[in-house]
């Protein structure tokens, strides 16, 4: 691993255990044992490094979604285990998730960041596509499909991350809202 690489995984690991304060260029280069000017070698400024770990953890999402696409289970399975991997990410890094997908100046930087993220949401767009040939979700663009259940997926993630998901009120966790979800679109 190259020192970009230890700096964006170190960076990560700080975002997991202090959340977005606890990511600093000088917290990073203690982290992974080198001068408090290294991380400027590689990236100009601590946003860059946050867009650095964003890239990754796209590429990450996205190459877990290509396995998921082409292992043998039935369509609706595999965009239903494509919705736990990003609800699991949401709750094992939860400071992470809301880096990619609530940081609206980190996206804004362009670049691999941009690239990785597009990526990513075009092979969970191949997910829905591939749900849609089997016709277990109902013919419509892709694209605007994709996005309205993952816009779903998100909303459910922030309900929850805020305490507002409880069974008492009708809903009792993120992925029993996308099964039910799915399973709608599924009956149509």
């Amino acid at each position: 691993m190259n020192t970009a690489d230890r700096l964006v995984a170190a960076a990560a690991n700080l975002l997991d255990e202090g959340g977005d304060a606890a990511v600093t260029l000088r917290g990073v280069a203690t982290a992974t044992g080198v001068s408090h000017n290294a991380p400027y070698k590689h990236f100009a400024s601590r946003d860059d490094l946050l867009a650095g770990v964003a890239t990754a953890d796209f590429l990450a999402i996205a190459q877990a979604w290509k396995q998921i696409r082409a292992s043998v289970s039935e369509p609706t399975a595999r965009l239903l285990s494509a919705l736990d991997v990003v609800i699991r990410f949401s709750q094992e890094h939860s400071a992470r998730h809301r880096l990619l997908f609530g940081s609206p100046d980190i996206a804004a930087r362009g670049g691999p960041l941009t690239d990785a993220a597009n990526a990513a949401l075009r092979v969970f767009a191949e997910i829905v596509e591939d749900c849609q040939a089997a016709d277990e979700l109902p013919a419509s663009p892709s694209g605007t499909l994709a996005i309205v259940i993952f816009a779903t997926l998100h909303g459910l993630i922030d309900a929850d991350a805020s305490g507002r998901l409880r069974s008492e009120s009708g809903w009792a966790d993120i992925g029993s809202g996308m099964r039910l979800l799915i399973g709608l679109l599924h009956n149509r």
